[in-house]
Formats: C-alpha cells, structure tokens, sequence
C-alpha cells in the first residue's frame, strides 16, 4: 500500500524560510512518473505549487518561483519543498501527490496535507 505523508509544516514570520517532506512508503519514488505539492487556503481551491518530473526536470507556478525550491532525496524516498522568502498568502494547507502512469490510465496518491501559517 502506498502512502504518502507530510511534514514540516508550522507558523512562522514573513520572510521565514521552511521544508515541507512527503515521505513515501510502498513504493519507490522513482516509480511515479511525476510527483507535486498542492496547497489549498481556506475559501479558494486547491493549486498546484509545483512539480518534478522522473527526469527530475521541474516547474513552477508563477508566485512562487525564486522562492521554493522541489526536489527528491532517492535515499530517503522523500520529496521536498524548500520554501523562502515566506509571504503571508503562501498561507495554506500543503498537499503532496504523487501520479504513475498506467496502461489504464494513472493512479494518484495523496498524503493527509500540512498546515503552514505566514503571519507577524
């Protein structure tokens, strides 16, 4: 069985900096063909942050680029999210998923999702 849980998540200042880890057990994570953070703050739906591909190639939405930083740690079987430069609107809860491609389509797993507050 897969899974995927988050951590890391906390309240911190504008400007702080924090990493968010998705553990991954069950299954390896080169095994999902691409693997992203989500996030969803209260009222508004969830968006993707960003994503990382096998090939490690990755990509940004536009408000968080030159700020956080995706990646994969084959070793611990975790992907990360370096965040910086922290803004009150990066408020949200986050969300890792990770998606292989099937013959019969894809298959997309979720963790539970960790909470980060920017606020002074």
């Amino acid at each position: 069985q897969v899974q995927l849980v988050e951590s890391g998540g906390g309240l911190v200042q504008p400007g702080d900096s924090l990493r968010l880890s998705c553990a991954v057990s069950g299954s390896p994570i080169f095994s999902f063909n691409v693997m992203g953070w989500y996030r969803q703050a209260p009222g508004k739906q969830r968006e993707l942050v960003a994503t990382i591909f096998r090939s490690d190639r990755s990509n940004y939405t536009d408000s968080v680029k030159d700020r956080f930083t995706i990646s994969k740690d084959y070793e611990k079987n975790t992907m990360d999210l370096q965040m910086n430069a922290l803004r009150p609107d990066d408020t949200a809860a986050y969300y890792c998923n990770g998606r292989a491609y099937r013959a019969y389509g894809s298959d997309d797993y979720w963790g539970q999702g960790t909470q980060v507050t920017v606020s002074s």
